[in-house]
């Protein structure tokens, strides 16, 4: 197995944040805040954010490399092994909530981890990937954006996409409302069994498949006409986005609990939730179809 490279996992992350935000930039037509922060237990990162676009309400891609000599509780739960272990983590990951409720927010995240000690083999992986959450659903937005996660797994092996795609679909679930968060991707964690060359050779394609999978489905729907109703069940549904992120996602945990920046991992929260008492759609409605056709898991590649 290859030794790992972190100068060059760290440029490229750096330059596919640089590469999404100026795409972005150029759909919304307004420019991203830049804010460079550092951690004083080690490392940093730049967050560059979108408020109050034209496209985007709300958006953040951010990259951070952080650094420690012990690991969070949430971490050494999973991998007690590492206790006792210097550790580094950098990464790329971006959460954009647009306007129009046609358009679905999405989510992606490549990153790279590594504990190290004297005298011990080094341990490493990466994990990532992306995920759609529509609120009005569109099948070809979805079939469009399973067939790009498909395609940027293909040169590594036939058998990485069903199991990312399964993957992705039981992470991204609330268990407590036994509901997808949306129509899914791909997902992954701990990966190194191909070697670290082969290994980053595969993040840099999803990394860089994103926007190949979500820029195409924002031109077509942002400027969608929509009224007070589509408005008002995005922000419903947005409110399932902030309890995921809350109450299951690791990452959040994660870098709450190893000193992150707290602005820009929360940046993830739409701007504008509603909540309401045992709401359901109107049978038939088109809210209730993105329940009935969407919010479940289903082979979208499927003929």
């Amino acid at each position: 197995m290859s030794t790992p490279d972190p100068i060059a996992i760290k440029t490229w992350l750096l330059d596919l944040q640089s590469r999404i935000v100026l795409a972005l930039e150029t759909i919304d037509g307004k420019p991203f805040l830049r804010d460079t922060w550092e951690r004083p237990e080690g490392g940093g990162g730049i967050s560059r954010l979108i408020e109050e676009g034209n496209v985007f309400e709300r958006g953040g891609v951010n990259f951070s490399h952080v650094t420690g000599t012990s690991l969070p509780p949430s971490a050494m739960a999973a991998r007690p092994e590492l206790a006792g272990r210097a550790w580094e983590a950098m990464g790329v990951s971006l959460v954009l909530h647009p306007r129009n409720p046609y358009a679905p927010t999405v989510h992606m995240n490549v990153r790279f981890f590594e504990a190290t000690a004297e005298g011990k083999e080094p341990v490493w992986w990466f994990g990532g990937g992306m995920d759609l959450t529509p609120y009005y659903g569109v099948e070809a937005d979805a079939r469009h954006f399973h067939r790009v996660c498909h395609d940027a797994l293909a040169p590594y092996g036939e058998d990485l996409h069903p199991r990312f795609k399964k993957w992705c679909d039981e992470y991204f679930y609330l268990k407590h409302r036994k509901e997808p968060r949306g129509v899914g991707g791909i997902f992954f964690d701990d990966f190194n069994e191909t070697g670290f060359e082969q290994s980053f050779a595969m993040v840099r394609d999803v990394g860089n498949g994103f926007l190949d999978a979500y820029l195409p489905i924002v031109q077509a729907r942002k400027d969608q006409a929509y009224g007070e109703r589509e408005r008002d069940f995005q922000a419903y549904r947005r409110g399932r986005y902030v309890e995921f992120n809350l109450v299951w996602d690791r990452g959040t945990l994660f870098g709450l609990q190893s000193g992150g920046r707290t602005e820009a991992i929360l940046m993830s929260m739409p701007p504008i939730v509603k909540w309401r008492y045992d709401w359901h759609p109107e049978a038939g409605s088109r809210e209730a179809a993105l329940y009935s056709d969407f919010l479940v898991h289903r082979d979208w590649l499927a003929p």
